[in-house]
């Protein structure tokens, strides 16, 4: 069990908020996999509060999709407070704070990483969304925006002040803000911070593409859980690889096409219903290059599956290139990318 304030989740991993991923098809396939929690994609805190948007059924929560998080980015703490407020209200369940986005854009508007300098906004922004929402408030932090002695102690300011103030969760990306994805994930800092707020639940992200690689960095580390965010692109499968290896069992072994293709299938038909024809079929597209790669002759699939211009095109793409019912495990061997 796995517990985040007031939520009580039955494994020790959640889907990230993923932007331009995670609407409710991804949300929707991570939890029929196994995922106890996922999020919408991060949106901006002024953009939260338009009646528009939460409307919008690939962004709004669905009856059949809780417990369900909303992350938000902004840097101020009024603006921030109401978007919190207005997602509660729209049936969220967990608010998350992001301090670790580094995308340019971001940066140059003072929000996301950027605000990893400012530790005295960071607390601001928290303890005003905290007083205006009862559902649980978490907030997502990299181990500093640079490598320097001023990052490593606003860092550690901003998880002390918020572990005073019982903040329900800190996620650590194992990375600075200037790394972006780059180098290596510093598992060992992240490791450091639980044991010195063993009180404080530490959830640990970056790079986690395999379950038993997952799996012990949760032990060595022994944190409380993982965020798993360009690992379940394309690969609802990790889910059920997590919880088998987590409860000592061998790991499932890697799906076979015609399982890939009904799960293809399905996901395609829920973003049919999410988005307008063209754009549906467009928007796919993403997924299908992370979805390829599990297929044995991934670059002639993808690019046969990218071709297609319409929802006909596609299904029959994937029929063809899927239509072999034989395990790979042979080709490509158990491992799920």
């Amino acid at each position: 069990m796995f517990k985040i304030g007031s939520l009580i989740l039955e494994a020790p991993f959640i889907q990230a908020p993923l932007s331009g991923y995670s609407d409710y098809a991804m949300r929707r396939l991570g939890l029929d996999f196994g995922a106890p929690l996922t999020f919408s994609g991060v949106m901006l805190a002024q953009s939260a509060v338009h009646p528009k948007l939460l409307r919008n059924p690939a962004f709004r929560p669905h009856d059949d999709e809780h417990p369900v998080g909303a992350q938000i980015l902004g840097n101020d703490s009024t603006t921030m407070a109401k978007a919190a407020r207005a997602l509660e209200g729209a049936g969220y369940d967990l608010i998350d704070l992001n301090f670790a986005c580094p995308a340019p854009k971001v940066l140059r508007r003072r929000r996301g990483g950027y605000l990893l300098k400012e530790p005295e906004t960071v607390m601001e922004i928290y303890s005003r969304v905290r007083d205006e929402v009862t559902c649980p408030v978490t907030m997502k932090l990299r181990t500093g925006f640079d490598s320097s002695r001023e990052s490593y102690d606003n860092f550690h300011q901003v998880v002390f002040d918020a572990a005073q103030q019982k903040v329900d969760a800190l996620t650590i990306h194992g990375r600075t803000v200037v790394q972006k994805f780059t180098g290596d994930v510093d598992w060992d800092f992240i490791a450091e911070i639980k044991h010195r707020l063993n009180g404080t639940t530490i959830i640990g992200s970056g790079d986690l593409f395999e379950p038993q690689t997952t799996v012990q960095r949760m032990k060595t580390t022994k944190i409380d859980g993982v965020l798993i965010a360009r690992g379940a692109i394309g690969n609802p499968w990790i889910y059920k690889s997590l919880n088998a290896v987590l409860a000592g069992m061998p790991e499932p072994s890697t799906p076979t096409l015609a399982e890939q293709a009904e799960v293809i299938r399905k996901h395609f038909e829920m973003i049919c219903l999410l988005y307008e024809p063209i754009k549906a079929v467009r928007f796919f597209r993403k997924f299908l290059i992370r979805y390829c790669r599990l297929h044995p002759k991934r670059k002639q699939a993808q690019k046969a599956l990218l071709a297609a211009k319409n929802k006909t095109d596609l299904l029959i793409a994937v029929k063809r290139w899927y239509a072999n019912n034989q395990s790979m495990r042979d080709k490509l061997g158990s491992q799920v990318f």
